[in-house]
């Protein structure tokens, strides 16, 4: 039986996760983590949000750039002993509407582009298309108003399946007022996560090195945190409907 995490971009797992998938892969229950806008961006002119993220990022054009995430994201994943699905749905920020127009070009922290009301169906059936009744999904709450955490909670949502949540790190830093009102009719369970399992999550995070300067403020400052969240829980946390 597979468990499956239902990534947004190609950090949100390993964030929110890494020290659970470790636990699982090292207890011999394979994991994989399914990136949804792993896509390869479409071309056109870039805005001011790209230029910005992308000179944060240290990144080149969007194509590069989507390409060096995608070699993160294994490497991520191999050190918390998953495998990866990338799935081809657009990065928020690359997406256009059938003019060639970029939709998010002020900020992602907004609602659907009325562009791409479908936007939800075409990410679940992506989603549908490789499960099978026996596997687990665990899937993000979207605290912090991501687009795109968003798009993928409603996706996993319109499966009809039993889920698990996790809490978006390192949005749930930054708000943590939403994460009780966000889980308010589910159940709860907290998972231990051993030292072993702590320092491979970090390490995980750190695969994604292109990230790290727009997440935390250093290495240092990632590993701090992590290590907080994981210590003030006993553990890491995640959420039903049960």
């Amino acid at each position: 039986m597979r468990w499956i995490y239902i990534s947004p971009h190609f950090d949100d797992a390993v964030l929110s996760c890494g020290g659970l998938i470790w636990e699982q892969t090292h207890s011999g229950i394979p994991v994989e983590i399914w990136t949804v806008t792993a896509g390869d961006p479409p071309p056109g002119p870039v805005s001011d949000l790209i230029t910005r993220v992308h000179t944060m990022w240290k990144t080149g054009t969007p194509q590069e750039t989507v390409a060096l995430r995608r070699i993160e994201d294994q490497v991520a994943a191999r050190r918390v002993g998953a495998t990866v699905n990338q799935l081809n749905c657009v990065d928020a920020i690359y997406r256009r509407n059938t003019t060639g127009s970029l939709m998010y070009t002020d900020d992602v922290f907004d609602p659907i582009h009325p562009d791409e009301s479908g936007i939800v169906q075409d990410v679940a059936r992506m989603l549908a298309r490789d499960l099978t009744s026996y596997d687990t999904l665990v899937c993000p709450l979207a605290l912090g108003g991501h687009v795109d955490h968003i798009i993928t909670r409603l996706a996993a949502e319109t499966l009809g399946r039993p889920l698990w949540y996790y809490a978006d790190i390192p949005y749930l830093f930054r708000h943590q007022e939403e994460l009780a009102p966000a889980v308010a009719a589910m159940a709860g369970k907290v998972i231990l996560i051993s030292s072993q399992g702590l320092t491979a999550w970090q390490e995980s995070i750190s695969a994604h090195a292109s990230q790290l300067s727009s997440l935390f403020v250093d290495a240092q400052d990632m590993q701090d945190q992590i290590k907080n969240y994981c210590q003030s829980w006993g553990g890491l946390p995640i959420w039903d409907r049960s």
